[in-house]
């Protein structure tokens, strides 16, 4: 978990000064009308991060798995990432991804393996890795080419 969160939080230092520096007018820009700017995708990273979030946590006290899965385009609609300022996301996301460091940090090893349903069950610890893959995904749609990944 010590790589996991290393890895998480070097991404989100690194990529909260690239992303600060993407003008307003392009980060704000909707390729088309139905498809997210790259605002949204960093909106919908808020989103991913509040309900990872929230796995990591519930799964180590939960006697069953907990169930936490979402819609995202609902979410992302939802908070109308679009009309806020970029600064505000950036520093939302950059939040809560140190949120997600801190829990990880101090979870026991022993809760590593405890399950959590996200439309299937998973232990926690691949669910933080692929929480990390996930991330630099949706940062290749932001900062083209960034990263050498591969998630479906």
């Amino acid at each position: 978990m010590k790589n996991v969160t290393r890895e998480l939080r070097d991404i989100v230092n690194a990529f909260a000064i690239k992303i600060s520096a993407i003008p307003e007018k392009e980060f704000s820009a909707k390729p088309l009308a139905n498809k997210w700017s790259q605002k949204e995708v960093l909106g919908h990273l808020i989103d991913s991060a509040q309900n990872n979030l929230r796995r990591f946590i519930t799964a180590q006290y939960e006697e069953t798995p907990p169930k936490i899965t979402y819609q995202q385009d609902f979410w992302v609609a939802a908070n109308q990432y679009q009309t806020m300022q970029k600064e505000d996301v950036i520093a939302l996301w950059r939040l809560m991804n140190m949120r997600i460091c801190a829990v990880l940090e101090n979870m026991p090893k022993e809760n590593y393996d405890r399950q959590c349903d996200t439309g299937s069950l998973h232990p926690l610890a691949w669910i933080a890795e692929d929480y990390v893959r996930h991330l630099k995904h949706h940062l290749n749609q932001i900062v083209s080419g960034s990263f050498d990944v591969v998630y479906h």
